[in-house]
């Protein structure tokens, strides 16, 4: 009884200095800027087997847990104690890392980064407070190239075609790029509800490209500061409103498969630029919301694009970004089609010619991948 009472008090002791430790390690991973690879954290975290940990260590402290239990066992230590700690701090035994992914800097962007590039460190989703974007910055207008072209083009065609089968549109129409802001240098600068020089100049593009390959494409450009202000929502809303703009234009157009939702990246140039065959493109990724019905559609059909486009253009895309609720919204509106995608194309510090590139490249590929499904739907009757 002595033993065991000195044991005990050993252990009980020993838990400050093994705390103590927990945090000089973690003071020291941020201090020195670490950086591990997803790779590395998968393999390291997942060969800990946290559910025999756990057992382990309530068995030390009371027999009773010794004793053999069936894995079926509804009433079982393991279930129980899974269940507890899974509603009450969403950690999960069976995943080691998600005792770790809100606490130590990278960890949680790995586990959710399932098949972005390695050199992506962070993927940063930006909604500023309404209050910051009603706040207008200067566009600096001697920069801005305006292709009346395009224009042109998109009015021209849109007519052409009646029939739309891809709604292009953008939930955060604010997002613009540094390079078209005067006096900005800070990513959070990087806000405009002018056409010209935020994402939806993008969508303008991409709908130009897709009408003159004979896609149909309807291009809804509503300025979301405006009409979140209008409801008085906060810009964390904004997907609700993006949603409710969908549902009346999908209600007014069954031809509508594909739904396109532009946005562009928080990171900077080092992250968003790539040197293909001597010309600068921005880079783009996708984010696939996994809570929802969609998602293995959605997947299937994000994965080809993203295959098909660094097969054409190596390294221009940074892959696919996998978020559930837990990360941010988990599902961007993808529940409305099994092919809707959010793309991410550039960063703040891209140029439009940059822009335009990537843009342009993402048509050719879409544009591919979207003639050779309709043949299959022919061939199938």
């Amino acid at each position: 009884m002595k033993l065991y009472r000195n044991k005990r008090l050993l252990l009980i002791s020993s838990i400050p200095m093994l705390v103590f430790f927990i945090f000089f390690i973690s003071t020291l991973i941020v201090g020195l800027n670490i950086k591990y690879e997803s790779s590395f954290i998968d393999t390291a975290l997942g060969n800990v087997e946290s559910e025999d940990l756990l057992i382990h260590f309530l068995k030390a402290e009371n027999q009773h847990f010794s004793q053999e239990e069936s894995e079926n066992d509804l009433f079982s230590i393991k279930n129980i104690t899974e269940s507890i700690l899974q509603f009450g701090t969403n950690i999960i035994l069976s995943d080691t890392t998600t005792f770790f992914g809100g606490e130590l800097p990278g960890i949680t962007s790995s586990i959710n980064k399932t098949s972005i590039s390695e050199e992506t460190a962070y993927v940063f989703e930006s909604a500023p407070p309404i209050e910051v974007l009603l706040k207008e910055r200067e566009v600096a207008t001697e920069k801005l190239k305006q292709d009346e072209n395009i224009t042109l083009d998109e009015n021209n065609l849109d007519n052409q075609i009646p029939n739309k089968t891809v709604y292009i549109y953008q939930t955060h129409s604010w997002e613009s790029f540094l390079p078209y802001i005067k006096d900005a240098s800070s990513p959070n600068h990087a806000i405009s509800n002018d056409n010209r020089v935020n994402v939806v100049a993008l969508g303008k593009r991409l709908s130009a490209n897709l009408l003159k390959e004979g896609i149909g494409a309807h291009h809804d450009q509503t300025n979301m500061t405006a009409k979140l202000h209008e409801k008085e929502w906060k810009t964390t809303m904004s997907y609700n409103l993006s949603r409710e703009i969908l549902e009346v234009n999908t209600n007014n157009n069954n031809h509508i498969e594909y739904y396109i939702d532009i946005h562009r990246d928080s990171a900077r140039r080092d992250v968003t630029t790539k040197v293909i065959n001597g010309i600068e493109y921005a880079t783009l990724y996708f984010v696939l919301g996994t809570d929802n019905e969609n998602y293995e559609q959605n997947k299937q059909f994000v994965d080809k694009l993203n295959t098909e486009l660094n097969k054409r253009y190596p390294g221009i895309s940074r892959g696919i970004y996998q978020k559930s609720k837990k990360d941010g919204n988990g599902i961007y509106n993808q529940d409305i089609s099994s092919k809707a995608i959010t793309l991410e194309i550039g960063g703040v510090d891209n140029t439009f010619e940059e822009l335009e590139r990537s843009v342009d490249a993402f048509s050719e590929i879409f544009s591919e991948l979207y003639w050779a499904d309709r043949e299959t739907i022919e061939v199938n009757g």
